[in-house]
């Protein structure tokens, strides 16, 4: 009985090797110089160059590609809702950002070997900086940065007003950003699988993904996923800075003449008259305001005529010039005056009411806001104004007392503008021409109609007021003074006592001007 005897299939190479061995060594000793083969290539995972990356910046709304050095198996991100991470092949990983934040992602080699990414969410700041550059084309030293939802403006501009615009273009982008932005990373449930699929050339863009991999592709397939992270929008911090800020010195010439005439003629004519025991007058009282009457009385007086002439005259200059000087962009103001408080009843509870004391300014006060633009144009928000007491108050008189107390009145002149004008222009910026003329008659009926001696029956009151007000004002880009300029007090010299006290002088005598010192004689002369 034959046995046949099976040899394991792995010993047989083995022994063939053994044999090849055994008949090398039995054949002649023959030496052939073989070229050198070279050794073949191992078939790279991902292009020649292409490292991990530790950490990846993503914009919300836009996706990118990641090609990985080593063939991954499955990938896992932490938060979906903050980006989507699909694993299109072994060596490329298709990332969308969905909304700002910070999340990582996690990638396993078939070893089973896992690597961390950080990923950062921010906003697509591509779109500002476009527009910058097409508003803006000679500011080219604004730097944006994105700190979560919020936009960090810094860099130096030519001056405040290109600062205010720039800050305004940011938020508007900014607004427009956190309505729309969020959105458009999620506009429809296939939003990430066809992105994935434009990206890759395949479809089923899940087929190599892990659980994790599908767990977010289900993320980006909900339309409601990317909205949620809308809900608190950003703001812009403004840290522009001015190049050279501008000073602005603004000169204010306040010009008024206020010229009244008054001319007033009255008479006051008594006649009396008698018959027996009584005594009729007739008075015509024209000069206290008083309506003529007729009276009778029971006793005799003597007739009398009354005559009132007056003339006023008065002439008022009011001219003010004041100046102050502000940086571009700030308020500054001035004020040469006083200030006057007045008692302001307040009604408190029940039958307690109390007096409480409103402060008042007047005087000269200025108060503007330059702004120097491109050019040398000077923007100036500018309100003078010129306030004095007047010489009669108003008099109140309180219930249950015959005091009367005199409030205080003003008399004010102001003007409120902005213009835009260059350094050393002059603008008037207001300006009031006033004339009124006011007459008046009083007569008596009838006597006072008589020509000629109608005259003193009747009392003529003429008054003509004339105003001529107007405001100036020049803005100068100003620059630093000299060193030890000259003051307004430098030319005074105090008195002495005899000065003082016999010749009645306020100012001392000004010494005399030192001599110039001699120039040096010629050399060579004896």
């Amino acid at each position: 009985m034959s046995h046949v005897s099976f040899t394991p299939l792995h010993v047989l190479p083995l022994r063939a090797a053994a044999l090849a061995v055994l008949l090398s060594a039995a054949a002649p000793a023959t030496f052939a110089v073989q070229p050198a083969k070279p050794a073949a290539a191992a078939t790279p995972a991902a292009p020649a160059g292409v490292e991990m990356a530790k950490e990846v910046t993503l914009s919300t709304g836009k996706s990118s590609l990641m090609r990985l050095p080593f063939p991954a198996a499955r990938v896992a991100v932490g938060d979906a809702k903050i980006a989507d991470v699909i694993l299109l092949n072994p060596s490329e990983i298709y990332m969308l950002g969905k909304a700002t934040g910070s999340t990582n992602l996690i990638v396993w080699n078939r070893a089973n070997q896992a690597s961390v990414i950080d990923i950062t969410v921010g906003l697509d700041v591509g779109g500002l900086r476009q527009q910058f550059s097409e508003l803006f084309p000679n500011e080219r030293d604004i730097r944006i940065t994105v700190s979560g939802n919020s936009l960090i403006l810094s860099g130096t501009v030519a001056d405040s007003v290109r600062a205010a615009q720039i800050v305004s273009v940011a938020s508007a982008y900014l607004s427009r950003n956190a309505r729309g932005g969020n959105q458009g990373s999620s506009a429809g449930p296939d939003a990430a699988a066809q992105a994935a699929q434009n990206a890759s050339g395949t479809g089923a863009p899940s087929a190599a993904s892990g659980a994790a991999a599908g767990a977010a592709y289900q993320q980006a397939m909900d339309p409601m996923s990317g909205m949620s992270q809308g809900g608190s929008n950003g703001r812009v911090v403004n840290m522009l800075a001015v190049a050279a800020p501008q000073q602005v010195m603004l000169e204010v010439k306040i010009a008024e003449v206020s010229k009244t005439l008054v001319d007033q003629l009255g008479a006051s004519v008594g006649l009396n008259g008698s018959r027996g025991s009584w005594t009729y007058t007739m008075l015509s009282n024209l000069l206290s305001g008083n309506p003529s009457k007729v009276d009778a009385f029971n006793n005799k007086s003597g007739k009398f005529v009354t005559l009132d002439a007056q003339k006023n005259d008065g002439l008022i200059k009011v001219l003010a010039e004041p100046t102050v000087m502000a940086i571009s962009g700030q308020e500054a103001s001035f004020l040469a005056g006083g200030k006057i408080f007045i008692p302001v009843a307040q009604t408190g509870t029940g039958s307690n009411n109390q007096v409480t004391l409103e402060e008042k300014e007047y005087g000269i006060a200025v108060r503007f806001t330059p702004t120097v633009l491109d050019g040398g144009r000077i923007n100036l928000r500018v309100t003078p104004e010129v306030s004095e007491l007047n010489r009669e108050g108003i008099g109140i008189t309180a219930s249950g007392s015959t005091a009367t107390s005199i409030l205080p009145s003003f008399t004010t002149r102001r003007a409120s503008t902005t213009v835009q004008l260059f350094d050393g222009q002059s603008f008037a910026i207001g300006g009031l021409i006033k004339n009124n003329v006011t007459s008046s008659i009083k007569a008596f009926p009838g006597l006072g109609e008589i020509p000629i001696l109608g005259a003193l029956f009747r009392s003529s009151d003429f008054q003509s007021d004339r105003t001529e007000l107007v405001f100036i004002v020049t803005p100068h880009l100003a620059q630093p003074l000299p060193p030890n300029p000259k003051l307004p007090t430098d030319d005074y010299v105090q008195p002495n006592r005899f000065d003082f006290f016999l010749n009645g002088k306020l100012e001392g005598r000004s010494p005399p001007p030192a001599a110039p010192a001699p120039e040096p004689a010629p050399a060579g002369n004896p």
